[in-house]
């Protein structure tokens, strides 16, 4: 599958296991592909769209860093890395993005769209004005991250507060 794609569209592709590096996508669509733990070295991925797709255990800091641009809809992005990406303004939507790693990247004004958040790591991750709203599960450490400006609904301030292991109730 070596090559350069180009507005192409991947519709039910099973590529899970397969070796993508050195691939360029360019304004690709993938939907509803199985894309579980390809290899990205130095793959160039710049504004792709995943929906509806299984992409587990990917280490997406291996792809080509140069315009790369992506977002998910409606995915399982489980076992997943982001380790030091600048990857600002990525949507995640309906997603469930559990155990994966954003430590140390950048995530300015991103948005986690009603996403699943079990489990996953920031740590010393730019959350600058990044939505939060409507996503659930997280764990975030103010202290080791930066999070001014990021937007948290008041039902989930307590992934704010877990590392101080307190507890919180709603007596409304």
């Amino acid at each position: 599958m070596k090559g350069e794609y180009e507005k192409c569209h991947f519709i039910q592709c099973d590529l899970s296991n397969t070796d993508l590096s050195n691939c360029r996508f360019t304004e690709c669509v993938f939907t509803a592909c199985n894309l579980s733990l390809v290899k990205l070295n130095k793959t160039a991925i710049q504004d792709v769209t995943f929906k509806e797709c299984k992409i587990l255990g990917l280490h997406f800091e291996n792809c080509n860093e140069f315009g790369l641009s992506f977002n998910f809809e409606n995915c399982q992005l489980n076992h997943t890395s982001f380790y030091k990406l600048k990857i600002k303004k990525t949507v995640f939507k309906d997603t469930k993005i559990q155990e994966c790693d954003f430590t140390e990247s950048d995530l300015t004004a991103a948005v986690f769209d009603n996403c699943d958040l079990t489990r996953t790591l920031f740590e010393n991750t730019i959350l600058e004005k990044v939505d939060f709203t409507s996503a659930y599960h997280y764990s975030i450490d103010p202290a080791i991250n930066r999070i001014k400006k990021a937007k948290f609904s008041l039902s989930g301030l307590s992934g704010l507060l877990n590392q101080y292991d307190i507890i919180i109730e709603n007596n409304l």
